[in-house]
Order: C-alpha cells, then structure tokens, then sequence
C-alpha cells in the first residue's frame, strides 16, 4: 500500500453496481476513500457537498450523460477526472480529454490498471517539486510565475488545468533544447503512459491555443519533426545550437 495516498477521496460514478463495487474492492485495498455515485445528477450532488481528489466518471449514464456531468465538473473545479470508456470508442475517449478529462480507462480494465492510472492523476495533477524560480519574462507577451502557478499572456491571467501547467514547466525548463515525445510522456504523465503519444500532441495544441498569438505559427513552442519539442530558448541573446537533452532534464544548465 502506498502511503502517500492515504485517505485521498475518490468519487466513482458508474451506474453499474457490480462495476462500483469492483472499483471500490480495489481502491480502498491501496488505501483510497470512495464515494459512489449511480447517476449523473448524483454525482453534480457529491461533488457540491464536498470536493473529491479525484473523479472516476462512466460515459455512458442513464439520465445525464458523462459528457454533460464532466461540463459542469470544469465548470466549477479543475478536480481530476479519468473518464470510463467502452473497448474500441476512440471518439468517446478524445471527446473527453477535449472537455477537460486528464485521462480515460477503457472497459474491461484490471485492479492494477485501475490504481496505477488514478495514482499517476493524482502525481501529475500535484505542483512539481521546484526551486524558487521567482517571474521569468519570456518576452512583453508573456510571462510565468512557477513559484505562483501563474501564466500572463498580454497582461491577462491565463487558466492553465494541472497538466497543461506541468508540461509548460518542463518545457520552459529546459527552454532551448529539444525533449521528445518520450522524455515529455515520462515527465509530465508518468512511464505508465510510455505508449501513448497522443497525449503530448493534445496537450502541446491546448497550451498553444492558450498562450501563442498565433497557434498554428507557433512561436514560443516549437515543433522539432519526428523528435520532439522545443520551448524558445529566451535566455540567450543570440541564436545558439540546439541539442536534445537526455534524461534528469532539470538539473542540467547551459554553459
């Protein structure tokens, strides 16, 4: 049993009872607290009535669907929510990460799949552990609080969700150089995510959409083909060669 996430509440909404108790079985073994919820309208009532740590939400419910109850989750809170998604319904999974899902689990799905997804939200949705970094001024355009979790963009304060704001991190971390697909899956989602790319691309477009002028002329986050990402290296007053980076990306500096 991992200890760290002791007693960390998990809101479970599925109107299939025997799938509930499942889910139950299994997370309140690694030590989870879990709230039950059979219907999407039940479930808006739990989150009103005390906020989860995390969200586990069936698409398919019988009066108000995932879809709906996931609208007005974002509506009100960036909690983390998997999303529940039948075998083979590709369009059902990215229509939720699109709302606002940080990940999905598609039915059938084991006790060790269950808990290794719900533990790597939790780790991902946490503020990375970080040295005070104080305002770093990208340019006029932008600028980053990390210390504070604030983006501005134009002098606005721009709403980044949990995982969108680790990515950034670690880009702007590394600004300069080149961090693939894998380092990126590995950094931000964890290795349980090593298969699946299409995270990193859907996350990169939602950051673009949020803090370039133009996103399809991206200028701050760049796209290296076939390799990876690249955060402009701002630091640096004249152009410099850039290289890919390996692993322990943030203890490394510039010469």
């Amino acid at each position: 049993m991992d200890k760290s996430f002791r007693d960390r509440r998990i809101l479970v909404v599925d109107d299939e009872e025997r799938m509930v108790r499942f889910i139950r079985l299994n997370l309140e073994h690694d030590g989870f607290q879990v709230v039950e919820a059979l219907r999407g309208a039940q479930a808006i009532d739990r989150l009103r009535s005390g906020l989860p740590d995390l969200v586990l939400l069936d698409v398919m419910l019988p009066d108000i669907d995932g879809f709906e109850v996931l609208r007005t989750i974002r509506e009100v809170s960036n909690v983390p929510v998997i999303m529940l998604t039948a075998k083979g319904e590709e369009e059902d999974r990215i229509r939720g990460l699109e709302l606002g899902a940080d990940d999905y689990i598609t039915k059938p799905f084991s006790p060790r799949e269950l808990v290794s997804r719900v533990k790597a939200v939790l780790r991902r949705t946490e503020t990375p552990a970080t040295s005070t970094h104080g305002l770093i001024v990208v340019d006029d355009r932008l600028k980053l609080d990390f210390d504070r979790r604030e983006v501005w963009v134009e002098g606005q304060l721009v709403k980044l969700r949990p995982t969108e704001y680790r990515l950034l991190y670690h880009l702007v971390q590394n600004a300069g150089w080149v961090i693939t697909h894998d380092q990126l899956l590995a950094k931000v989602w964890g290795y349980e995510y090593r298969d699946e790319p299409h995270y990193v691309r859907l996350y990169i477009n939602y950051l673009r959409q949020k803090i370039e002028k133009d996103p399809a002329n991206p200028q701050y986050i760049l796209t290296e083909r076939g390799v990876g990402y690249r955060f402009v290296d701002f630091r640096r007053q004249t152009p410099a060669e850039y290289g890919t980076k390996p692993g322990g990306l943030e203890n490394q500096t510039d010469n």
